[in-house]
């Protein structure tokens, strides 16, 4: 059996036919996650142990002859900021690297409820602030399809890790593309759900108004599956949606005739590095498959960027103040005074982007500066949402490139974070606007670098992204 090339189904086929048991799934994924690690860096840790329990509840319930759960035997990667109970959560960070966390988050318990092995902790930027994975304190991850290449951010450790094939499906935040983009750069499937779609509890926060956990795959069915076994209410997170789980696969029926897309004129401008032509190919894909493509206009579209890195750096200067060394991190050694304390462990423990992300989040929640910067952000936030709610009273839904860009050198942006930021340009409007949206693998570039598709919905419209990716997919579309 290739643990490369299976999907959710051909993992449920193979163990209720006996073909093959849930505990040798598990070892073989194991074994070539470890492999394959040394030419990505995607895997920060392995929960061999747990993988294997997890693996022989699943073979006993198949030979009492009981439904062993919807994603039963099926090897899954876990981002390092979703906490995992005994089992080291780091967030890409040296405060971090030794906390053991004493309880699962919620997308973890439902994971393995579903049957789930959970295989290992994925490499990200640490804290989830980064567009291209090499912000970890434990190395930059390397992108499957150029190893010289980034992997994108921040979720690039799970990105990898399905496109390499150690894994069918992985967990993954997103909080201004960190799913998205990771996904367009390495080839697979990446869904960023609506904003309390799916349980934040466990997530170690970022930006607590944006993020959200989501799942990567092989494919737009392996993603829908993940998203069923996660979805849905949960008390201990009161921005979690009371909206009740639609089944999201019976609506995949490839049926897209008469589908209103739109594409917005200000996403398909600068666009570089052949991923024009793979857009163009898109559209006319789409178009084929009997969608009625029409233009239309999200004219906030350029102040997204602006807006966003006021908005989650402020909500990050907040949320990352509890990494002092009093509690749970690294402390600091060979210190004084209390004030000593914070200073050097903050200073020594976090990296470059987390203290320039924190101090401008500090400078615009500053006196004197709050309706300057803050106020005036969430103002245009407002307004980049009402550009969509606008646009979807003419259109089902809205097809855009995930990045003005395909997979970059390591190291090329690295001294400029704005060009870094402007990464995030197409993604982040929807993130602002807390919308579902999805990359779909839409063929490569002539230099073999994968290119996403970017699907965007009203919220709580992922069936729609499920039906529309879904049909793009099996039309051929990763192959354009």
């Amino acid at each position: 059996m290739d643990i490369r090339r299976l999907t959710v189904d051909d993992v449920r086929a193979a163990l209720l036919e006996r073909r093959a048991s849930a505990r040798e799934i598990a070892q073989e994924a194991l074994r070539y996650a470890r492999e394959s690690n040394q030419a990505s860096n995607a895997w920060l840790a392995f929960a061999e142990e747990r993988a294997l329990e997890a693996a022989a509840r699943v073979d006993g319930k198949i030979a009492r002859g009981e439904d062993p759960g919807p994603l039963a035997g099926v090897p899954v990667a876990i981002k390092d900021n979703i906490v995992t109970r005994g089992l080291r959560t780091t967030c890409g960070s040296r405060l971090l690297e030794r906390f053991v966390p004493p309880y699962d988050a919620t997308a973890v318990e439902r994971l393995e409820r579903a049957g789930a092995l959970l295989i290992g902790k994925t490499n990200l930027d640490e804290f989830a602030m980064g567009s291209s994975n090499e912000n970890s304190a434990f190395g930059p991850v390397r992108n499957p399809a150029d190893p010289e290449r980034v992997p994108g951010g921040s979720s690039g450790g799970s990105a990898a890790a399905v496109a390499q094939g150690a894994a069918v499906a992985a967990l993954g935040s997103d909080t201004g593309g960190s799913i998205r983009q990771p996904a367009s750069f390495c080839g697979v499937v990446g869904l960023s759900p609506t904003y309390g779609r799916v349980s934040r509890y466990g997530l170690v926060a970022f930006a607590s108004s944006l993020d959200r956990i989501g799942p990567l795959a092989r494919t737009v069915r392996d993603a829908a599956l993940v998203l069923q076994a996660i979805a849905g209410r949960d008390s201990r997170d009161s921005t979690s949606a009371f909206a009740p789980v639609p089944d999201y696969v019976s609506g995949m029926n490839g049926n897209l005739r008469g589908l209103r897309v739109g594409l917005p004129r200000e996403y398909f401008e600068g666009l570089t590095g052949g991923t024009a032509a793979q857009m163009e190919k898109a559209r006319s894909l789409l178009a084929s498959l009997g969608c009625e493509l029409r233009e239309i206009s999200l004219p906030h579209t350029p102040y997204a960027v602006p807006c966003y890195y006021i908005l989650c750096t402020a909500e990050a200067s907040s949320n990352l103040a509890r990494y002092d060394g009093v509690r749970y991190t690294w402390r600091a050694p060979q210190v004084e005074t209390l004030a000593e304390m914070y200073a050097k462990t903050r200073g020594q423990g976090f990296g470059a982007e987390c203290k320039r992300r924190i101090m401008l989040g500090t400078y615009v929640l500053s006196a004197g500066y709050y309706d300057a910067y803050y106020l005036k952000a969430q103002k245009v936030r407002t307004l980049i949402t009402r550009d969509f709610l606008d646009a979807f009273g003419q259109v089902d839904a809205i097809a855009t490139p995930v990045s003005p860009f395909p997979a970059f050198r390591l190291g090329e942006k690295l001294d400029d974070p704005l060009q870094m930021y402007l990464s995030d340009i197409f993604t982040i409007t929807a993130s602002l606007a807390g919308l579902p949206a999805m990359s779909v693998p839409c063929g490569r570039t002539p230099e073999g670098l994968p290119v996403g598709l970017q699907l965007i919905a009203p919220h709580f419209g992922e069936p729609l992204l499920f039906r529309l990716g879904g049909a793009f997919e099996q039309a051929g579309g990763a192959s354009l």
